[in-house]
């Protein structure tokens, strides 16, 4: 007879055999349903119901996976039964990280900031092997559900407990507001429908898998969005190589491209028509700098500009189309004086962006800036920054929970690193391809030519594409091309001349990676304040089911004011995901850290130095930015109060020292930790059973 052990072992074999049948059969069929579709499209079928289709299709398979996995047992609904294979705890990971930041905005913060960009890949990377390291293994070791859980155990009392679901609720609402505001710019991409509908749509595939089945659910359909996203985002670059260069493999044959972009580059900046606009922007973003000095008397004087135009323009019979351009330029003047100042702000801000030189994707000797701030101390802070809050993000870590062992979490990291590393390498590649077809495709060509595209996505949302004649010579220059960072990847089939399934193909992809994403943090932010505020401080003898059910209201409430805060519309992604890594490191690395790693580390110093993190954190980039209103991307950055020139959404390269400095100095002057507490540090470090695990 088989001991209990192989009993285990052929259980788990048979599971993961079920599993591959099971997720190469999605995979096929979504490459059938993708030729399928093309062939309709070769047959004429409309736009809209290639894009519906699309939407329907995956929604509705993300649901059905969602309502098979339905669940109320707690330990299902928290960590996925603990039986997740690594590979597809590794593949669920990637999809958990592969967030609208990484699949929209990586590629477009490379086509923008060039090699500056890189910091975002190396930090993100590299922060997988901190996890691996440092924190995945001896979490799951202690079992439990939730970070919280971790700090509460380890330190002892609500305090650090209480803190952890604070930190954990503001981190993860920061980064699941950009989720859903990706939702609502793909699904508004691929409907036609309104940015706000959009987001309330695409809300509804977050909600069946999250609300139903919990981290079960989440987790077998992350896998299947992992499939839909890798697909999506490699079948653009292996065509765009193709078309440029003839080659299958974009990674190793995209420094062709790569040459020609930088010669352009070059002859761009000294290029008389380009310094033509870059002089014309400079001034207009000098003119909006004197408008914000007196805002009424400028709203006053652009009032009044505008009557006497219209006027004129009525005067001397100008055509009908020009005079209502006009009208409607009227009637959308600011209604006072706050709604004036964003705008001048924005239009300043945006004058100033288009008219500084170009980022170049080649590494400049003696620079490496990140992220606007153009020096080697920002690259450093942002891959910093990047790396420890990747370390230490709440519903990363949580991911290992599910594993069946330590061992497993351990082979988890390594998958996940796998599964992530095949988009990244692929993201350089795709934005030096993105700006050749820019090069050579659209800088230089007439007004009257312009593909219809831009016309499309300008129309969508005017921060994302817009196109202006600025030097009036009828040609486009390439400072009068505005691509925000967001649309980069969404566009990019449309700008290669691919079929238009593709570009819904991508689109697909996009939403795939905001929706996993959206569901493995609304998770943490509900089981937060279920799991570790309202049943372990609140209500502690509650049933298991009510658990379960307070954290599904959790889900709901949170999911519904993220989309509210969602339909103000972020001007950019990067920036809002970079402050939420920068609080996540502040607040959680060093008690994550120390906790494990110190035996000293008691809980007044825990308490000390996730409020020092944090406390200094906030403050910095609060100090450095123009107030709440910045971070919604209705006002820019305004701080003249920087440490060595470090942007404000990097202020975790001093949060986490002095976190750390926080946490050794109190843990030191205070009492030791308690017997219970020291032996669960030696425990996590050890083989054999821990005590309390689960």
């Amino acid at each position: 007879m088989s001991s209990p052990s192989a009993d285990s072992v052929e259980n788990t074999r048979r599971f993961a055999s079920r599993l591959h049948r099971r997720y190469a059969l999605f995979t096929l069929c979504v490459v059938l349903f993708i030729v399928a579709l093309a062939l309709l499209e070769r047959n004429g079928w409309p736009r809209g119901w290639i894009g519906a289709s699309f939407l329907i299709a995956t929604v509705l398979v993300y649901a059905g996976i969602g309502l098979m996995s339905r669940t109320t047992d707690e330990a299902e609904y928290y960590v996925a039964g603990r039986r997740v294979p690594a590979m597809y705890n590794g593949m669920a990971t990637a999809a958990d990280w592969m967030s609208a930041a990484s699949f929209i905005g990586t590629a477009g913060v490379l086509y923008l900031q060039g090699f500056d960009g890189l910091a975002y890949i190396l930090g993100w990377t590299g922060g997988y092997c901190l996890v691996a390291v440092l924190l995945a293994p001896y979490l799951r070791r202690f079992g439990q559900y939730t970070i919280p859980d971790f700090l509460g155990a380890r330190y002892g009392g609500s305090a650090p407990r209480l803190i952890g679901v604070a930190a954990t609720v503001l981190v993860s609402f920061v980064y699941v507001v950009v989720q859903v505001y990706g939702v609502g710019l793909i699904t508004s991409h691929l409907t036609g429908f309104s940015f706000e509908i959009g987001i309330f749509i695409g809300l509804g595939g977050v909600l069946v898998c999250s609300f139903l089945g919990g981290m079960r659910a989440v987790t077998w359909t992350q896998v299947a969005q992992y499939i839909v996203l890798i697909i999506a985002y490699t079948v653009p670059v292996v065509w765009l190589s193709l078309h440029q260069t003839g080659s299958w493999l974009p990674m190793s044959s995209y420094k062709q491209q790569l040459a020609v972009v930088t010669q352009r580059e070059a002859q761009l900046l000294a290029d008389p028509a380009e310094l033509e606009v870059r002089r014309l922007l400079t001034e207009r973003a000098d003119d909006a700098q004197r408008k914000l000095l007196d805002v009424p008397a400028a709203m006053l004087s652009d009032a009044q500009s505008l009557v006497r135009e219209v006027e004129r323009m009525r005067t001397e019979n100008a055509p009908l189309a020009l005079i209502q351009q006009a009208e409607r330029r009227l009637e959308r003047m600011p209604r006072n004086e706050a709604e004036a100042r964003a705008g001048y702000q924005r239009e300043q801000d945006q004058a100033r962006t288009q008219a500084q030189p170009l980022a170049g994707l080649a590494p400049q000797s003696g620079t490496a800036g990140a992220a606007g701030g153009g020096s080697r101390a920002n690259f450093l802070a942002l891959v910093f920054c990047l790396m420890l809050g990747t370390a230490a993000m709440p519903h990363v870590l949580t991911r290992y929970y599910t594993t069946a062992s330590v061992a497993d979490a351990r082979r988890s990291v390594g998958w996940s690193l796998l599964f992530i590393v095949l988009l990244y390498i692929s993201a350089p590649a795709l934005a030096v391809m993105v700006k050749y077809q820019v090069f050579t495709e659209l800088v230089g060509t007439s007004f009257g030519s312009l593909p219809d595209w831009i016309r499309r996505w300008s129309k969508l949302d005017a921060s994302l594409v817009s196109v202006q004649d600025i030097n009036g010579d009828g040609l486009v220059q390439f400072a009068e091309l505005r691509l925000g960072a967001d649309m980069i990847v969404l566009a990019a089939p449309e700008l290669g001349g691919l079929p238009l399934v593709v570009t819904y193909l991508v689109a697909a992809g996009g939403l795939a990676a905001a929706l996993s994403t959206a569901d493995g943090l609304l998770l943490t932010i509900s089981n937060a304040l279920s799991h570790d505020f309202l049943v372990r401080v609140i209500n502690p003898g509650a049933s298991a089911i009510k658990r379960v059910m307070m954290s599904k209201m959790m889900v709901l409430v949170t999911a519904v004011l993220a989309a509210w805060v969602a339909s103000l519309r972020i001007a950019n992604i990067l920036p809002f995901v970079t402050a939420a890594f920068s609080l996540a490191a502040a607040t959680f690395f060093p008690a994550l850290v120390m906790g494990i790693f110190w035996r000293r580390a008691n809980r007044a110093g825990a308490v000390a130095g996730m409020l020092a993190g944090a406390g200094l954190c906030l403050w910095y980039m609060a100090r450095n930015q123009a107030g709440p209103r910045a971070w919604l991307g209705l006002a820019e950055a305004a701080g003249d109060g920087r440490w060595f020139g470090i942007d404000p959404v990097a202020a975790g390269v001093f949060g986490v020292p002095a976190g750390c400095v926080a946490l050794v100095l109190v843990s030191c002057l205070t009492a030791e930790p308690a017997a219970a507490e020291l032996a669960m540090v030696d425990a996590l470090r050890r083989p054999g059973p821990l005590p309390d695990s689960r």
